[in-house]
């Protein structure tokens, strides 16, 4: 958990920088993305290699630590749904806050789902795991009724 923690604090600091500083490279958008996949698609078409790959990249591996240290921090925010919307909420949050008081930077929902997307691959491939194994998972109150009225 001490672990679990820690990496949150370090990954706030690194969102923290990576969203909420002015970014020269962005200045020239001049209104925020709503159409998701808008982006997504133009850097398919119009950027590089190297800079699409960067940007959509960039944007799946910020989401990746959510879905590795939601379930670890958060028990009731265990599975794929949970975690998918805590994802959206809070990466919305940032997006809206990046695009209202952070010059040359705008809301883009294609952040948004790219981010969700990668919360849910470290989700499936060590958040759940690691989640299972800090918090075992318990008997739920059905299962514990039943039980009790076989005993019985």
């Amino acid at each position: 958990m001490v672990t679990a923690f820690a990496g949150t604090v370090l990954f706030g600091v690194v969102l923290a920088r990576l969203t909420l500083e002015p970014s020269a490279a962005s200045a020239a958008l001049v209104h925020s993305n709503v159409r998701p996949g808008h982006s997504i698609s133009a850097y398919l078409e119009g950027a590089s290699t190297v800079e699409a790959a960067r940007q959509l990249g960039g944007n799946l591996l910020l989401g990746l630590p959510f879905g590795v240290l939601l379930p670890v921090l958060l028990p009731p925010a265990r599975g794929l749904l949970r975690v998918g919307a805590v994802t959206v909420c809070l990466m919305t949050l940032v997006e809206l806050v990046q695009g209202a008081l952070v010059t040359g930077r705008v809301f883009d929902i294609d952040d948004v789902v790219l981010n969700t997307a990668g919360a849910l691959l470290g989700y499936l491939l060590v958040g759940r795991r690691l989640g299972r194994a800090v918090h075992p998972r318990r008997r739920h109150w059905w299962t514990r009724r039943a039980a009790e009225a076989r005993d019985t």
